[in-house]
């Protein structure tokens, strides 16, 4: 689920460079919270990362017009690696062209200390509860077993929620991998604060926050388990995942992101995707009546698929065309 499916989103704003070569079990238990909060950055969506390299003849940017009004919409990769940078040109080009730059939500609000601070603080269990009590045996087992195996101080989270853990975990796995780089979402945030660009965000900060962290409420073991295996597939799905963002090969990405995860995980799927992409379609179908040009930069996996984004303004009378 981590890549393929609906926690691939859980890494956008992770700061790498940050005890990037102290991440095994004495930084989890020593630091502690104060661990914790580096990893706060990590907030959410879709698409956790993506590597490759190589220049394709088209990439994951879809010109969206209606009459004479456009949008761009650019699927991301929220976190990448040194070899990705320069971004596929189709993304430059979206950018330059824009007058707004829309986003899942407020990047700046959710770098805040106060942000991090408060999902800290829900990610706990208000009622004292421990993730223990909220997993089965065989869970805890093959939990047990991958933090071990992976010097993963596993006490360090037990007051947490589980996919505050699970997070973690990625992270970490994620920087074994080598991802060393932030995503298209917060470079082209501090791109467009240095050129003065208007950006906003297609939901707020306490929605994302709530996404998350409520993910795995009620299904806790088999978001944990998918996850783990997901996990220990990691670095085979980097690859092919990075090269079908790349070429914005949307059936690819539908293949690897969205199918697996509407099959094995359906509430999770919708909560995740087809309810966040029902409540953004009105606001996407309002900056098409506006005289501005926006570039809206997304979670790839919530454009592509039976319903994405793409499709769904397709069947509405857009015309859409990829980059």
């Amino acid at each position: 689920m981590i890549c393929m499916g609906g926690f691939e989103l859980l890494v956008p704003y992770l700061d790498f460079r940050v005890d990037a070569h102290d991440s095994g079990s004495d930084t989890v238990s020593k630091k502690g919270s104060g661990y914790m909060k580096k990893f706060l950055f990590s907030f959410v969506l879709l698409v956790v990362g993506c590597t490759g390299t190589g220049v394709f003849g088209e990439s994951s940017v879809w010109k969206v017009q209606k009459d004479k009004s456009v949008i761009y919409l650019g699927g991301t990769c929220h976190v990448l690696r040194d070899t990705d940078y320069p971004l596929p040109p189709e993304f430059d080009q979206a950018y330059k062209a824009a007058d707004i730059i829309v986003f899942e939500t407020d990047i700046g609000k959710l770098l805040d200390p106060a942000t991090q601070q408060k999902m800290l603080t829900q990610a706990r269990y208000a009622d004292g509860s421990t993730l223990d009590q909220h997993l089965s045996v065989q869970t805890r087992s093959e939990l047990s077993a991958y933090c071990e195996s992976n010097n993963v101080s596993l006490n360090a989270f037990r007051q947490f929620k589980p996919v505050m853990l699970i997070m973690t975990m990625t992270v970490m796995e994620l920087m074994r991998l080598g991802v060393t780089q932030q995503g298209p979402d917060l470079f082209f945030y501090r791109q467009a604060s240095k050129d003065r660009k208007v950006t906003a965000g297609l939901e707020t900060i306490d929605e994302q926050m709530d996404y998350l962290l409520s993910m795995a409420d009620g299904n806790e073991d088999a978001f944990v388990i998918h996850s783990i295996r997901d996990m220990n597939s990691l670095n085979q799905q980097f690859d092919v995942l990075a090269n079908a963002w790349r070429k914005g090969d949307a059936g690819k990405l539908s293949e690897l992101m969205v199918a697996k995860l509407k099959t094995e995980m359906p509430m999770l799927y919708k909560k995740l995707i087809t309810d966040r992409n029902v409540n953004w379609l009105p606001l996407i179908e309002a900056y098409l009546k506006t005289p501005q040009t926006e570039f809206i930069v997304v979670g790839v996996g919530h454009l592509v698929g039976p319903d994405g984004i793409i499709e769904t303004l397709k069947k509405r009378g857009f015309k859409v065309d990829k980059l």
